[in-house]
């Protein structure tokens, strides 16, 4: 690329034209770092402007949003985050790609520097610890944050559990992954896509798939489909009850939301512990083709079916979340 056309380039950013990355952007930037997508980190960069920001756009960022980005890469998604003003934290576990991402901003948006940071680690490891920045605070402030990403594909479904888990002011995430991973995430009881995934993260809330992405958008391109999945947590244990009273509308499932906070109310209607909860799970689904009577035989008792009001002779795979925390209850009862 010549002098006059990186001058050229840097004019149309000035007018405002584009300050996102393009197909040439991304492969110039990987080659003057010497950097190639490895199948290691599940790396596929996003090339198509139109793309990142109508994954800002479906996540509803906005300029008062604290966003953190897992696998920023090149930085397709986070200029796209930045662009609307958003504080945003980006976590990359490869060293070349966290050296090189903070001068990818400060060339194409150096206006957003003082409120992007980025930390060169895995997002398995993150916890209130390690980023204490965006741990929950216990007050009445609102210190919720949202993930906004395109996960590596090959970890994408223990990152967002770890992470829901860890940080309970984790209120939404938008994120694209595999195609087969989101129907998963996504799946209802009694479907043949339906397992862990989809129950445990209903525990912490409502996942749906809002749209598909083509292979297109991606350098390189990947043998594999996308899609985006939307989730927001249920509201918490101390404002549920308080959300039943005040409930005055519905999301578009016609199941109720919280005042003021459009945030879904859990259908869990026992305290139970969510270890138990998951470990039932666990057991269910690893013979998933037997009832439950046979495969929960060594932890659920007759008594603690029958409690629960739950049929031992179905199988785990058409069991809700909130049946399974009954289940879970009986036991505990």
């Amino acid at each position: 690329m010549t002098e006059h056309t990186n001058q050229a380039n840097q004019d149309e950013r000035t007018a405002g034209e584009s300050q996102l990355l393009g197909a040439a952007d991304v492969r110039r930037i990987a080659g003057e770092s010497d950097i190639s997508p490895t199948k290691k980190f599940g790396q596929n960069f996003v090339i198509d402007p139109g793309t990142v920001r109508r994954i800002v756009r479906e996540a509803g960022v906005t300029a008062h949003s604290r966003v953190l980005e897992v696998g920023p890469g090149l930085g397709s998604l986070t200029l796209a985050l930045l662009e609307t003003g958003a504080h945003v934290t980006a976590v990359e576990i490869d060293p070349s790609l966290a050296q090189r991402l903070p001068e990818t901003v400060a060339q194409f948006m150096p206006d957003t520097v003082d409120h992007f940071t980025v930390i060169r680690g895995d997002a398995l490891n993150l916890s209130p610890e390690t980023l204490p920045e965006y741990a929950p605070t216990g007050s009445q402030s609102d210190d919720s944050f949202m993930l906004v990403s395109n996960l590596p594909y090959n970890v994408a479904t223990p990152i967002l559990l770890t992470l829901l888990e860890r940080f309970d002011n984790l209120d939404r995430f938008l994120v694209m992954v595999q195609k087969e991973v989101a129907d998963r995430l996504a799946a209802k009881p009694g479907s043949k896509i339906y397992g862990t995934p989809s129950v445990k993260l209903a525990w912490y809330g409502r996942a749906e798939r809002v749209g598909l992405v083509g292979r297109n958008v991606f350098w390189p391109i990947p043998n594999v489909d996308s899609a985006l999945v939307s989730f927001v947590r249920y509201a918490n244990a101390e404002n549920t009850n308080e959300a039943k009273k005040d409930t005055n509308g519905s999301d578009a499932a016609g199941l109720p939301y919280t005042t003021g906070t459009a945030r879904p109310i859990s259908p869990i209607n026992v305290e139970v512990d969510r270890e138990q909860v998951f470990q039932l799970i666990d057991t269910a689904f690893g013979q998933r083709r037997k009832t439950l009577h046979a495969a929960l035989k060594k932890l659920v008792p007759e008594e603690a079916f029958k409690s629960a009001g739950i049929d031992p002779t179905r199988r785990g795979e058409t069991l809700t979340i909130s049946e399974f925390a009954a289940l879970a209850g009986a036991l505990q009862a």
